[in-house]
C-alpha cells in the first residue's frame, strides 16, 4: 500500500504537518510553580521515595520504561504514589538510580529511601545538550550557598515528548545534602 503524497509549498518545508486541531494534545506532565521551587531550600526530613537501580550505556538509561513500570510496582506496594509524584534521576554513566515519591511508604522495605536533610532546587530550561552545563552551574551555585559540594544532583525530567518544546525542556535540578549546612548567604 503506498502512502498518499501531497506538495508543500517551499515556505512551509521543514516544518512538518500541521495538526488537525488548532488546540495542543492535553499533557498530564507535573508543572511546578517557580516561586516554591526556583532557588529554594526544602526540608527532606519527612519525603521517601521507591528507587531502582537502571543500566546506562554513557549515561543514558536502557530499557528506562521497563523499568520505571518495575519501580512504580514497588512504590505502589510500599505505599501511596501520590499524584504529581516527584520522579527523580541520579547521575552515572553506567548504572543510575530512580527514585518515585511514596508516601505512607513501610521504611523498612530494602528499596524504599528516605534521603533526609535539605536539597536546594532550581527549576530550569533545559534543552538538548545543556545539561552538563547546568548541573555543573546547580553544584557551584549550592557550593557558593553551603560551603561545600552537595552529596548529589538529581534531576526530574518534568516534560515528556510532547509537551517538551514548548515547555523548554522544563527540569528541576535537585542538589542534596544529607544534614543541613549552614548558609553562607544567611537564609
Amino acid at each position: 500500500m503506498t502512502e498518499e503524497r501531497r506538495r508543500v509549498p517551499v515556505e512551509q518545508s521543514g516544518k512538518g504537518r500541521a495538526r488537525a486541531s488548532a488546540e495542543p494534545d492535553p499533557c498530564e506532565c507535573p508543572r511546578l510553580d517557580p516561586y516554591e521551587w526556583h532557588e529554594v531550600e526544602s526540608d527532606w526530613s519527612d519525603i521517601t521515595f521507591a528507587r531502582i537501580g537502571i543500566p546506562a550505556f554513557f549515561g543514558v538509561p536502557v530499557g528506562f520504561w521497563a523499568n520505571r513500570r518495575k519501580l512504580v510496582a514497588r512504590a505502589e506496594a510500599a505505599g501511596t504514589v501520590p499524584e504529581d509524584a516527584m520522579l527523580l534521576m541520579g547521575p552515572g554513566r553506567l548504572r543510575r538510580t530512580v527514585m518515585l515519591e511514596v508516601e505512607d511508604a513501610d521504611t523498612s522495605r530494602r528499596e524504599v529511601v528516605t534521603p533526609g536533610g535539605v536539597v536546594f532546587t532550581r527549576l530550569l530550561p533545559a534543552p538538548w545538550g545543556q545539561m552538563r552545563t547546568l548541573v555543573k552551574e546547580t553544584r557551584e551555585m549550592a557550593r557558593e550557598r553551603y560551603g561545600r559540594d552537595p552529596a548529589a544532583i538529581w534531576v526530574w525530567y518534568l516534560t515528556c515528548q510532547t509537551c517538551s518544546p514548548d515547555r523548554e525542556f522544563e527540569t528541576l535540578f535537585v542538589a542534596h545534602y544529607p544534614k543541613r549546612p549552614e548558609s553562607r548567604d544567611g537564609g
